[in-house]
């Protein structure tokens, strides 16, 4: 079993000077802030959540989360431009926290590791939501979603040999999982600075952070950026060619290399004492936002403005935040039944039915994730 500091915070940009930020709180609500050009107090949206949102946006003023509930569906709510839905019951019973994507206006994917350690993907087509259905696979983290182009999206998780697989939708149909090795103690994060272009990273068995990319044509293997690392680590991109990566070193602080065509040297101290892993985001060329949990469970920012960072890292509101540890099982034990072949298992009309709820009155309803679509099939 292997612990490392987890995310702990979502967030997102829809327009320059603008950010979302989302947490899950000691009472389990959801708790947002934004910035645009300040930053906000926090308000409660209410919610029982049982794992950290996750968030995108497919226009700007638009945001939808999805999250799982106190009977481990998945739940979904959105901002309009003007207010926030209720939540929005999507069913399925999940053993990891969700990941969602968009590739274009007004299209939600998202997806989950199910009882059975599969792969689980549910999708918004403008006018209705699909069903639920099987990737496959046996994961033992939570999968990992990321789109860079129309109608193209790549899935990453890591399997029971603990090495990384990638699988993906190509436009019209799903690709197999793919095989990409490495041995890692972490889920794997990725990001993209164009069309057809990944970088992937993951933290190794000696603790230091690894990178493999997909440059169009082939994958380079894993490679090996050096450090010691606690934590998820944390990557995004604000132009073609540039990649900032973050993690949290052995003594609680935030560390930082960049990517501009090579790797920069030594990685950059920028202080704090962190409980949780790092979350990053930028909303334009040479802007960088960076989020964690400090010692006192309440949330910190540090900024990159193009020419420098702020100074210290400033405290963002009052309340605190649920920071935990992100458990691997190397043993796989997290099995529910013991055997990932779950033919037997049925689908309840349940599935299909979307029930709104108010603040803090999650549904609670158990039942099965389906197996619809055969034999689950083994990494």
């Amino acid at each position: 079993m292997v612990n490392l500091k987890s995310i702990a915070i979502a967030a997102t940009c829809w327009s320059a000077h603008r950010i979302d930020v989302f947490r899950v709180g000691f009472n389990s609500d959801l708790q947002h802030l934004w910035y645009s050009g300040s930053f906000s107090a926090w308000e409660s949206l209410g919610g029982a959540l049982t794992s950290v949102p996750t968030v995108t946006s497919w226009a700007p003023n638009r945001l939808d989360i999805v999250t799982t509930g106190l009977d481990y569906a998945a739940y979904h709510k959105w901002w309009d431009g003007s207010l926030w839905s209720g939540w929005e019951n999507q069913g399925g019973i999940f053993t990891s926290e969700l990941a969602i994507t968009s590739w274009s206006a007004n299209r939600l994917d998202f997806f989950g590791r199910g009882t059975d350690n599969a792969c689980y993907h549910k999708w918004w087509d403008g006018s209705a939501w699909g069903g639920y259905e099987n990737l496959g696979g046996i994961l033992v983290g939570p999968v990992t979603a990321v789109n860079w182009g129309n109608n193209r999206i790549d899935l990453f998780g890591v399997g029971t040999d603990n090495a990384c697989y990638h699988r993906w939708w190509d436009g019209s149909s799903w690709r197999g999982w793919e095989d990409l090795g490495g041995i890692l103690e972490s889920e794997v994060i990725t990001t993209s600075w164009g069309v057809n272009d990944l970088s992937l990273f993951g933290i190794g068995t000696n603790s230091a952070l690894y990178w493999q990319h997909w440059n169009g044509i082939a994958w380079s293997g894993w490679i090996s950026l050096g450090g010691v690392f606690t934590s998820v680590p944390a990557a995004v991109s604000w132009g073609p060619g540039r990649i900032d990566v973050f993690g949290i070193g052995t003594n609680g602080g935030m560390y930082h290399k960049y990517y501009n065509g090579s790797w920069s040297g030594s990685w950059e101290a920028l202080g704090g004492i962190f409980i949780s892993a790092p979350t990053v985001v930028s909303w334009g060329a040479n802007r960088l936002d960076i989020f964690g949990v400090g010692t006192d469970s309440a949330t910190y920012h540090k900024s990159w403005n193009s020419n420098a960072w702020s100074s210290g890292w400033a405290r963002l509101g009052t309340g605190e935040v649920v920071a935990k540890e992100d458990e691997y099982d190397r043993d796989h034990e997290q099995s529910n039944s013991g055997s990932c072949n779950s033919g037997s298992l049925s689908i309840s009309s349940l599935l299909d039915r979307s029930t709104y709820l108010g603040a803090l009155s999650f549904n609670i309803v158990a039942f099965a994730l389906p197996a619809l679509y055969g034999t689950l099939s083994k990494l």
